[in-house]
């Protein structure tokens, strides 16, 4: 199998790595945009009844229109039934996701200025929060937790969880992470006509006021229509990977580490950055043997094949690298990690180490997996308990703060065309 290389010696060769990323991300943008539309109008428009009809026509499961459940689905039944290595599983990363994200949690503030003013800013949470649990490809327990737990540690009351359950089967590992996670409502519905109903309410459905969680083309464009309306987490793009090691690893571990990724999507990307193309080559051919033995085999040669590559450059400019990528996640598997790391300035999360897998963080050293993708780590952060909470900012302004402020509000009031902001100082002024 031959896979893309760049290396950086070339002339121009950032110019086409960066035409293979923008390609790759154009495949994976605009779809379903239409359709999700006429679905979420037709929610808004009658309820409960455009859910149950949605629903029994894409997973076969008949709903009661007015409650929005369903006979024989049971999210603590459900719950009861999974594995007990399973739940022990979840119990652990459960705590460590718990105590990372407790350590976010911000503090109110406020100070008096020099002119007398008393300012500052009270942190509060959402009332309550929707949480979208795909039930296809992407059906995963750890996700419920990286999700449901910070909105629970930001003081989150109302947690509705919603998710497809095809034919009437719940994962019961993904019923337990819900349950320990502390969602507070379960409805099994999914698509954009769930994102709908927890954006708008249907049924017993109240409606929510921000909705986290991945899902398909479909779920992600019924979030960009309803955003306004509620908030949302972010647009989640397929995964992403960038391993910058050197040839003191052990080929067999990197390569694992790329098609950790791989195997998520046929659209996720699997980046190694290494000097040496000797053991470059040999990582590749670690890769096509470890792709072979995989469940997700079919998943994972497609991503490597349209998406994986390798770029050979030295490691003093693989910070650089990686800015220009902004991926999702990055593993430094070299010697010092942190003379990279102080560089990278985007990526949403990083690995330092040739014992840190990238895998640990999906599951259990506590910080979030739910990271910016397709670049937007430029931009943007990993989910966090400030994504379940709102800033108001505060200010007491006594007689003398007034005084001290008035003269410039009138100048500038006068300046923008807007009288009345001029009067209400002016007529405390008493010559208004």
């Amino acid at each position: 199998m031959s896979i893309r290389r760049f290396d950086s010696a070339s002339e121009g060769w950032a110019g086409g790595f960066a035409a293979s990323s923008r390609w790759r991300l154009a495949r994976g943008r605009g779809e379903g945009l239409a359709k999700s539309a006429v679905i979420v109008r037709d929610v808004r428009e009658r309820g409960g009844e455009a859910v149950a009809g949605y629903t029994e026509r894409f997973d076969k499961v008949r709903l009661n229109a007015d409650t929005l459940t369903a006979d024989g689905v049971d999210l603590f039944e459900a719950a009861e039934r999974c594995n007990p290595d399973v739940r022990e599983a979840l119990n652990f990363a459960a705590d460590r996701i718990e105590a990372y994200h407790a350590q976010q949690k911000p503090q109110d503030h406020s100070f008096v200025d020099p002119a007398g003013l008393e300012l500052g800013w009270r942190w509060t949470p959402v009332d309550a929060v929707g949480l979208y649990v795909p039930g296809g490809r992407a059906s995963y327990p750890s996700s419920v937790l990286m999700n449901a737990i910070p909105a629970r540690a930001a003081g989150v009351k109302r947690i509705a969880m919603v998710s497809p359950v095809p034919g009437g089967q719940m994962n019961p590992a993904v019923a337990y992470a819900a349950v320990r996670a502390g969602v507070t409502e379960f409805y099994p519905i999914g698509g954009a006509q769930a994102v709908a109903a927890l954006a708008y309410g249907a049924g017993k459905l109240a409606s929510v006021d921000k909705i986290v969680g991945p899902g398909n083309a479909y779920v992600a464009a019924a979030k960009r229509i309803v955003f306004g309306d509620v908030g949302i987490d972010t647009i989640a793009g397929p995964s992403e990977i960038t391993v910058v090691a050197d040839n003191q690893n052990n080929p067999e571990w990197i390569a694992a580490d790329l098609l950790s990724q791989a195997e998520h999507d046929p659209l996720a990307q699997s980046i190694l950055i290494t000097d040496d193309a000797v053991w470059a080559s040999r990582v590749e051919a670690a890769v096509e043997k470890q792709m072979t033995q995989l469940a997700t085999g079919e998943t994972v040669v497609q991503a490597w094949e349209d998406y994986g590559a390798v770029v050979l450059a030295p490691l003093s400019g693989a910070a650089a690298i990686v800015n220009q990528i902004a991926p999702e996640h990055v593993e430094l598997a070299v010697a010092d990690p942190d003379a990279i790391a102080k560089d990278i300035r985007h990526s949403g999360a990083i690995f330092l180490g040739r014992f840190a897998p990238e895998a640990l963080g999906d599951y259990v050293t506590g910080s979030n997996h739910v990271l910016p993708t397709s670049g937007a780590a430029r931009f943007a952060s990993g989910l966090s308990v400030l994504d379940f909470m709102k800033r108001t900012s505060i200010q007491r302004i006594s007689e003398q703060g007034f005084k001290h402020l008035a003269r410039a509000a009138e100048t500038l009031a006068k300046a923008e065309g807007l009288p009345a902001h001029g009067l209400s100082v002016s007529i405390r002024r008493g010559d208004g």
